[in-house]
Formats: C-alpha cells, structure tokens, sequence
C-alpha cells in the first residue's frame, strides 16, 4: 500500500460509467470510506438518481453528463473535477458497452461504437488525468474482462476492445514503471449487471434480454470490494470468480482445448449466433 493512500480523505477518484453496476458500487463504496468521488455517465436521471442516494456525502460527490467516447466530454469532465476538487488519485476506466453476435453478420459500426466507447474512452481519459496522477503517484484502472484474455466467439468487438485496453495499460504501466504510478488490470468475470441488456445486437440494436442467469454471478458490490482493495494494496492484475481463473490458467497451458471448451460454452446461451 503506497503510503499516501493510508487515508482517503481529500483523495479524489474519478469513476467513469458511474450510473449503474460496477462503477455505481464503486461510487458508494469510496464516498462511504471518505474520498471525494466523481462519477461520469451519458444518462443524466440515472447520474442523479445515484446522486441522491450519495446525498449523505453531497459535499464530496458530483456528477458529470459525459460520453467518454467523445474527447471534448473527457475534457470537461477532468475540468470540473479540478475545478472542485483540485486533484486526481484514481481514474476508474469503468465505463463500456458489450456486443453480441457473429462478426460475419456485424454491422462495423457496431464494432467502431464498442472500441470508441471501451478502448477510446480509456485512452482520452488516462491521457487527461495523467498529469494530476503522476503528481499524486496515484492509480490508473482499467475494468476489462476474461473477454480481453480469451477471445469469447460472438463478441469480436468486446474482446477486441478489451484485449487494446489491456495492451495500452501494460504498456503504461511499464513507461512509468520509475513514477510510482500504480496501473490495474481488473477482470470481473460475468457480473450482474445491466451490461448485457444494453448489449448491442448485430444490427447495432440493444438486446434488452440478458442471455445469462445474472442471479448465478457475482454481485456489482462484491466485485467493487475486490477492486478497491485491489486498488488500496497496488495491485497489478485482479481477476475474479474460479471460472475465470480457471480459463486463463488453462488457456496458458492448452489453448486448443480451451478454444473448444469457450466455443461449446458460449453456444448454450440462450439465442446464441452460433451453435
């Protein structure tokens, strides 16, 4: 644990997609503990519904209408949080959209919207903070996903997109290996969550039905526990739930079985493009 993290309080963190799911639990979990938070989202009502219930802590929460796939968005966004606040400790890459379908009936646009949102967004807003996180030997966190360590069959844009996102951290991570900048890769697994409701279709429409049990998986509460923990001890990778370690750890060693093994399980899901 870096020693001026012993204490959150004046600690400024930056959660973007902090509407719902992971970065809204997120939001609670770090204004409870006494960190001044800002959340970001394209959705005005749910930005304020989670501002009212952080209303307890309204002197240290704002919230700002973003699209972190829009760099003037990003831009405004660290404007207003050092115009508040005057600092950044932790910038929570959150915010992402999922996609399903086969890519050889996806629309493009569908797979430029995912790495605009997902892998664009991360980009524009570390570049952004990069100033005011160097100065605090702050964190940099990226919520990527198995998907961005094993290609899931149905979802080449979010893999895609994810796979980038954990290339361009890595490689942050190494340029400042000697600033004392603190990078994590966070892996969640599949988290209850609206994500896949929202996941575009091939055509590029939301599916609105999620494709999987979402009572079977870990909660957004359980998973924001591990990440700031995660983030208070430094750590460099987090990857959650047994399955998903289990698929890396057999993913190393045979990746040809493996490829079989994800392709039968990716096929079960209800709908799925492929059988």
């Amino acid at each position: 644990m870096h020693p001026n993290f012993t204490s959150l309080k004046n600690k400024t963190v930056l959660i973007t997609g902090g509407s719902s799911g992971i970065g809204k639990a997120l939001a609670m979990r770090y204004a409870k503990s006494g960190a001044n938070v800002v959340i970001t989202g394209r959705d005005e009502v749910k930005l304020t519904s989670v501002l009212n219930e952080l209303s307890e802590f309204r002197n240290n929460v704002i919230a700002v209408v973003a699209d972190v796939s829009v760099f003037e968005d990003c831009e405004k966004v660290m404007s207003e949080t050092i115009q508040k606040f005057g600092n950044i400790d932790v910038l929570i890459n959150n915010a992402g959209i999922s996609m399903r379908g086969l890519f050889a009936d996806t629309n493009l646009e569908v797979i430029r919207k995912l790495m605009d949102t997902n892998f664009w967004g991360t980009v524009y807003c570390t570049k952004l903070a990069l100033p005011y996180l160097l100065q605090s030997e702050g964190s940099v966190v990226g919520v990527s996903s198995i998907a961005g360590k094993k290609g899931l069959p149905g979802r080449t844009g979010y893999s895609a997109s994810k796979f980038a996102i954990e290339g361009f951290l890595e490689t942050l991570r190494i340029e400042n290996f000697k600033n004392n900048l603190h990078v994590l890769v966070a892996c969640p697994g599949f988290t209850a969550s609206a994500i896949r409701q929202s996941s575009l279709g091939a055509d590029g429409k939301p599916q609105q039905e999620s494709p999987r049990d979402e009572n079977s998986m870990m909660s957004a509460d359980e998973v924001a526990e591990k990440i700031f923990v995660a983030v208070k001890y430094r750590k460099r990778d987090l990857v959650l739930t047994f399955n998903g370690k289990l698929t890396l750890w057999l993913n190393k060693f045979f990746p040809s079985m493996m490829d079989k093994i994800v392709y039968n399980h990716m096929s079960k899901e209800p709908g799925s493009p492929f059988k």
